[in-house]
């Protein structure tokens, strides 16, 4: 059977489950991968050629027991939704439709309250809304902190809903992060964004670039950590 990138396939599992894997062309991995889908609830195959599609459908089928096992442990997805309750910077925050007005207000506690009065239809992209404000707000003070640090310069931040990476930046200095982090205690946040700022310095993952990032975080390992045990999580909220 040929594969073209995009293409997703069915895999069968051992208890006799059907496992979904996409796959999918990206140039700057170095070498066939997979990663889930949280959002999605499916694998990701990743082949770092077009040429190289076929052999990435072979190494997902050989590690379908491993994927079946990661997606069955996938946290629920949750709605943003009345009298659901959800993270934001790091603590409980519960979702209420009561109050007045139009505009999403939080009220500090424990837990956080958060006001979405209105059109309950409507709730689920307010609080989106809300988040990203937030998220962006708290980048913005992150990156001009760290490029401070860095004596580098930022041409542009963005705030966007990204499955893969947490954050990016590209060649001409423009930075672009995953609202969802300000659901992260903000420890975690200012540390992705030590990150992407570092890449202004250097386009790689060298010692000199993890010396940025120190330099930026000192305890970056502990929220690199964080993330990878709890990024799932994140990416289950909101639906």
């Amino acid at each position: 059977m040929r594969f073209n990138d995009g293409h997703t396939m069915t895999l069968r599992a051992p208890g006799g489950g059907r496992v979904k894997v996409r796959l999918e062309v990206n140039a700057k991995a170095r070498r066939l991968i997979i990663r889930l889908d949280e959002r999605r609830r499916e694998a990701v195959a990743v082949a770092p050629t077009p040429r190289q599609i076929e052999a990435a459908a072979a190494f997902a089928a050989e590690r379908v027991d491993w994927i079946s096992s990661r997606l069955q442990h996938l946290p629920e997805i949750t709605l943003f939704e009345d009298g659901e309750t959800i993270k934001y910077r790091g603590k409980d925050c519960q979702i209420t439709l009561e109050g007045e007005g139009r505009v999403a207000r939080l009220y500090p506690g424990n837990p956080h309250i958060l006001s979405v009065p209105g059109d309950p239809d409507t709730t689920q992209a307010r609080v989106v809304r809300f988040l990203k404000k937030q998220a962006k707000a708290e980048f913005q003070k992150a990156v001009e902190r760290h490029c401070a640090t860095l004596k580098v310069t930022c041409e542009g931040m963005s705030v966007k809903d990204t499955r893969s990476r947490w954050g990016s930046c590209t060649a001409d200095g423009q930075l672009a992060f995953s609202w969802r982090l300000i659901m992260a205690p903000p420890e975690v946040l200012d540390y992705v964004a030590a990150h992407e700022c570092a890449h202004l310095r250097e386009m790689n993952h060298s010692a000199k670039f993890w010396a940025h990032v120190a330099r930026c975080c000192p305890d970056w390992k502990r929220q690199r950590a964080w993330l990878r045990i709890h990024g799932a999580e994140l990416q289950a909220a909101g639906g």
